[in-house]
């Protein structure tokens, strides 16, 4: 059987979990990867309730649907974020508004309760964010000495080891969306990332092509240079615009605007190459889920998330155990 297809509940948080349940089912998706906000998952009440984490999966087996993965990048993103960005109040605790290290205190706690609840709910991976404290420093000036990059990796291995030692406690991975504004954001940084934590196992990535595709890093090497690190995989495409005027920052226009360099698009309508990418899984042995991540400013989201899961189902195969010409010796 070819690997599950799943939908990522993240940008459909402002429908209840039942009504979701009911259109993915219909969609044809097998799986929710479940996010930590609206009412998918309540991090704290099933980190400490068991039966309110086991009810998550069964009010989607009540529609044909499994979970596999849960995520909770909004308060991974404030772990080793400056925290003095107003822009975070939108995730954290309105008792945390305006108090960098309330936030930060906050989303550790949060992070290690996630944990809990992923294994309370029964499943292994967890993903996520980590928030960066030098994305900001990405252009060197005022000059950006090798020292305080060096410092970045090591406040990240400092506040996210104890993170992920609650993560082992628990039996769950934490896999990292390599994304820019964490601290992994390509194939060097990732390296960099995992020195930091000296490769511990709790540790990997969240593959999502789309974050790679548009800063012109290949899909496929990624993969190729962490294949034991490859925890979950996002389904999610995009397109490069560039158009003489545009760059790939975006210039400061929101998603979906015109003369923006780049943008996500709904799968199979942007530019990534898929077929290469599940040819990789399959040298890799991976078999879990595939799970649409759906984002395109321009497309009618439910249109789109039926689109995608008929997309990956076409594109999606199983490695094959013989090579075609030994039919030929028997």
């Amino acid at each position: 059987m070819a690997r599950p297809i799943t939908l990522f509940t993240g940008q459909w948080a402002d429908l209840p979990l039942e009504e979701l349940c009911k259109k993915a089912s219909a969609w044809g998706y097998q799986g929710l990867e479940l996010a930590c906000w609206g009412d998918h998952v309540e991090v704290d009440k099933a980190a400490r309730n068991k039966q309110y984490a086991k009810s998550r999966k069964e009010l989607l087996a009540d529609y044909g649907l499994e979970c596999w993965a849960i995520s909770n990048h909004l308060a991974g993103q404030l772990v080793c974020d400056p925290n003095d960005d107003s822009r975070s109040d939108m995730f954290a605790p309105e008792n945390c508004h305006g108090n960098a290290e309330n936030k930060r205190r906050w989303a550790i706690k949060e992070m290690k309760q996630t944990a809990k609840a992923a294994q309370n709910i029964g499943v292994k991976v967890v993903n996520g964010f980590t928030g960066s404290s030098i994305w900001h420093m990405l252009y060197s000036f005022p000059p950006v000495s090798h020292k305080m990059i060096d410092d970045g990796f090591k406040q990240f291995a400092k506040l996210w080891n104890p993170i992920l030692d609650e993560f082992d406690k628990c039996g769950v991975k934490f896999a990292l969306e390599v994304h820019p504004t964490e601290i992994a954001f390509d194939i060097h940084t990732a390296r960099r990332a995992l020195a930091a934590v000296k490769n511990r196992k709790a540790f990997g990535f969240n593959f999502d092509p789309s974050h790679l595709h548009w800063q012109m890093v290949d899909p496929v090497r990624f993969l190729q240079a962490f294949p034991k690190k490859i925890y979950h995989v996002h389904m999610k495409d995009a397109a490069i615009t560039l158009d003489g005027e545009s760059g790939i920052l975006a210039s400061h226009l929101n998603f979906g605007a015109p003369g923006r360099g780049w943008d996500f698009r709904s799968l199979g309508r942007g530019g990534i190459d898929f077929e290469e990418i599940i040819r990789e899984l399959n040298v890799l042995g991976y078999k879990g889920p595939l799970s649409v991540e759906w984002e395109d400013a321009a497309m009618d989201r439910e249109h789109g998330a039926r689109e995608a899961c008929d997309f990956v189902r076409a594109i999606d195969f199983e490695k094959s155990d013989r090579v075609f010409d030994e039919a030929f010796d028997q």
